[in-house]
């Protein structure tokens, strides 16, 4: 296989449901890796493609609910499946508030499995992808000079090339010098492009509204 190809894990303590759900994970041509216990899962690296967690809520370590809390955000690409012996709608209320994206109760229905996996590596694939475009953009503005980011921030609060002058004690031809480079750098197509990257990198809201397209 290779290394893009679809992981799907399984944390189970029941070696019997560890063995049937690997062949049907195999079957499906997807990577399986098994795990007794929450401990052993936590061990092992993240996948490198899109992956999915087959998870036992009644675990003899950490639980599945506890484990779910304590992987949180490191594993955001990687969306849960739970799977349990009883019908427990508290446990199963939680586990979905956390994100959980599917609670499925034995004996396990291997159709209703293979949508849930399809489902999850979907959701893996594209929050990858999300992950990947996020970095990519921080990357790019971590590239910019402190300047560059002075003016970036004032031209997409709405400011005109003169007014970002003024504020930064340079002249017109200057800011537009600036500007060309943060747009260059951003690979932004227009002032527009550049605000919603601004939204995306979570800067500070801008301090005034409006884009004045024609200093582009």
């Amino acid at each position: 296989m290779s290394p893009t190809t679809p992981t799907v894990f399984i944390v189970d303590d029941d070696a019997s449901v560890r063995e049937s759900l690997d062949a049907l994970v195999q079957y499906a041509g997807w990577r399986c890796e098994t795990f007794e216990t929450a401990r052993e899962f936590l061990l092992t690296p993240s996948a490198s493609g899109p992956s999915c967690l087959l998870l036992d809520v009644g675990l003899p370590d950490l639980n599945g609910l506890e484990l779910q809390e304590r992987i949180g955000s490191d594993r955001s690409d990687m969306p849960i499946i739970f799977i349990t012996g009883n019908c427990d709608i508290p446990v199963t209320v939680k586990a979905m508030k956390a994100g959980a994206i599917e609670f499925l109760v034995k004996p396990l229905s291997k159709e209703a499995l293979l949508v849930a996996m399809r489902n999850a590596i979907a959701r893996s694939a594209a929050q990858r992808d999300l992950n990947a475009a996020e970095a990519a953009l921080r990357a790019r503005y971590a590239s910019l000079t402190s300047r560059e980011r002075e003016v970036m921030k004032l031209v997409t609060a709405g400011m005109l090339n003169k007014q970002v002058g003024g504020e930064l004690g340079i002249t017109e031809i200057t800011v537009k010098a600036h500007r060309g480079r943060v747009m260059q750098k951003m690979q932004a197509r227009s002032l527009a492009d550049l605000v919603k990257m601004t939204w995306g990198l979570n800067l500070a809201p801008a301090e005034r509204q409006g884009c004045h397209e024609q200093e582009e």
